[in-house]
């Protein structure tokens, strides 16, 4: 398929802080591409970036075959663009907020209203038409957002951490209309601090520092871990925790949720060794299994290797 999306050497520095170092990037047309990573990874500005609204330091990069700074104005009129806090007016009811977009993107009456009510369906808005936006749960709100990114019928959409702040049913149901959009072949690119949204993604883009870590698929990113994950639970899993990430100290110790999960090459010691050394401070085992890696587990581990192969360059 062909690539919709494409980056290279793409740099944005501010001052002395590089927020996107050197990135490559490819997407093809139709596909769900999830950008991950944590707060502060430079997701937002690698999203500016490709939607034309900042210029970079150095590098290039062309959506839908114009280039980001000499297309800039091409590159707009292509794409839909969802930012973290998309520009809702909530004294406006929900029909007038899509109407608004509308005619900022100069969408012909006929068109309009075809698209619209067609929209309203989509996002399950219809009876909600008349009312004020400031009125709206925030997953309905996102949804109103997604609509007006969506008005001039853009073959790409992009959107940044779309669910952030919103309910988990409510960030279901939104996953749920980006891949109805897919029968259009519309592209997605979504960023997202959410480990588990990530495995909806056909590929994956891991991203710290600036630097694109790893980009596959899920199934793909998977393999990379480093060691088998066991999986621990016990009466007192902080406390558990603590103490496991002292007596192991060739292991990787993490809670996640009320359960412990240990990186380890040798599992069955590693079990032997967490059940006597949780014993002995009174902490009782529930059980031990091996399970299969998060992405979150995934990026844990990349970035351990990553910091223990510069730890290794600097000595």
């Amino acid at each position: 398929m062909a690539e919709t999306i494409k980056a290279q050497q793409l740099t944005k520095s501010f001052g002395d802080l590089r927020a996107v170092d050197h990135l490559d990037l490819a997407v093809e047309a139709g596909e769900v591409f999830g950008l991950v990573g944590p707060d502060g990874a430079g997701k937002t500005t690698t999203m500016r970036l490709l939607t034309s609204i900042l210029e970079p330091t150095s590098g290039d990069a062309w959506v839908s075959g114009h280039h980001t700074v000499k297309g800039a104005e091409s590159v707009k009129e292509s794409i839909g663009y969802m930012s973290q806090r998309f520009g809702l007016y909530l004294d406006l009811t929900v029909m007038e907020n899509i109407r608004f977009y509308a005619d900022i993107f100069g969408v012909g009456r006929r068109e309009r209203r075809e698209t619209t009510g067609r929209l309203l369906d989509f996002t399950n808005l219809a009876p909600f038409r008349n009312r004020l936006a400031g009125h709206l749960s925030g997953g309905m709100k996102q949804k109103l957002g997604l609509a007006c990114a969506l008005i001039h019928t853009p073959k790409i959409l992009f959107l940044d951490e779309p669910t952030n702040g919103v309910d988990p049913v409510s960030r279901r149901d939104f996953w749920r209309i980006l891949y109805r959009l897919l029968r259009d072949q519309v592209t997605i690119f979504v960023s997202t601090a959410y480990l588990d949204e990530a495995e909806r993604c056909n590929r994956v883009g891991l991203i710290d520092g600036g630097r694109m870590l790893e980009v596959g698929t899920p199934d793909e990113l998977k393999q990379m871990m480093d060691g088998t994950i066991l999986e621990i639970r016990c009466s007192a899993p902080r406390k558990g925790r603590a103490l496991l990430a002292k007596k192991l100290e060739a292991d990787r110790v993490g809670l996640f949720g009320d359960r412990i999960h240990i990186v380890t090459r040798d599992p069955e010691r590693t079990r032997s060794l967490s059940e006597q050394a949780l014993a002995n401070a009174g902490i009782e085992m529930a059980g031990a299994r091996i399970v299969e890696p998060t992405l979150e587990d995934i990026f844990i581990s990349i970035l351990a290797r990553r910091s223990a192969e510069v730890n290794h360059d600097r000595r």
